[in-house]
């Protein structure tokens, strides 16, 4: 039986937001809303807050939520997840039957159910790398770079990740793109086997990933399976401060 450990890298010096983890979201700081609606997913054993910045280990406490402390020298959220994640896991711990859920600290209103979604997903044994997918619904966000695509086998594993179209539709009808093609566009949310995590957090950074800037297509390069599911489930993350007043337009009461 597998035992699911939610974990929420939270870096308070963002370069575009600094301090977001601790950005007013109604009457409570971003990072206590990730916390508790991921808490809300009912196959979740832990949920913790990795940080490496005492003010986020302050306000989680201030909460009653948990935190570890972890490492100001992480490259990326992925290691500092496994850093966590080897400190609350209980010695004695059937490793085998470990998965970790890397929840993303700038998304307040995540729906846990998806959250759940994801953890079924390793009834499989052989299911390595979890994550989620949804149709685009506009040609838009195909279009941009900062909405990444995913191209999938017949087996709904990656074939690759891009901040580019993919796949280029060759045609001459005058139709929106993704009227003729399923185009799939990535939910940032990740879920590992603990022994895989474990390994890949060794890889060096990859051609393909330095040259999208998306660490998952190392984890491809080194040959691991991503395995997706589908969602109807549309994110909604803050990059920027003004982003807080389209959650105030979508989410209207909670402000």
């Amino acid at each position: 039986m597998n035992t699911f450990y939610g974990i929420i890298p939270a870096r308070y010096d963002s370069t575009r937001f600094p301090g977001k983890p601790l950005a007013a979201i109604g009457k409570k700081p971003m990072i206590q809303w990730v916390y508790e609606n991921s808490a809300k997913a009912s196959m979740l054993n832990t949920v913790c807050v990795a940080t490496d910045d005492n003010r986020i280990e302050n306000t989680v406490q201030e909460f009653g939520g948990r935190v570890v402390m972890t490492s100001i020298a992480h490259p990326s959220g992925t290691d500092r997840v496994f850093e966590a994640a080897e400190k609350i896991i209980p010695t004695g711990t059937d490793l085998a039957s470990c998965v970790i859920i890397n929840i993303q600290g700038d998304e307040p209103f995540i729906n846990p159910d998806i959250i759940d979604q994801l953890c079924r997903m390793f009834e499989r044994k052989e299911v390595q790398i979890a994550t989620l997918v949804r149709d685009f619904d506009n040609d838009r966000d195909i279009s941009s770079a900062t909405t990444i695509k995913v191209a999938l086998n017949k087996n709904n594993e990656a074939l690759y990740f891009s901040r580019s179209q993919i796949p280029f539709i060759r045609s001459n009808e005058l139709r929106d793109k993704h009227t003729l093609f399923p185009f799939k566009q990535h939910i940032g949310i990740y879920a590992y086997r603990y022994s895989v995590l474990e390994k890949i957090t060794t890889l060096e950074p990859s051609s393909l990933e330095k040259a999208e800037s998306l660490e998952q297509l190392r984890w491809l390069e080194n040959g691991y399976k991503i395995h997706v599911t589908h969602t109807k489930y549309t994110g909604h993350s803050v990059d920027l401060p003004e982003d807080i007043d389209d959650l105030k337009i979508l989410f209207p009461q909670h402000f």
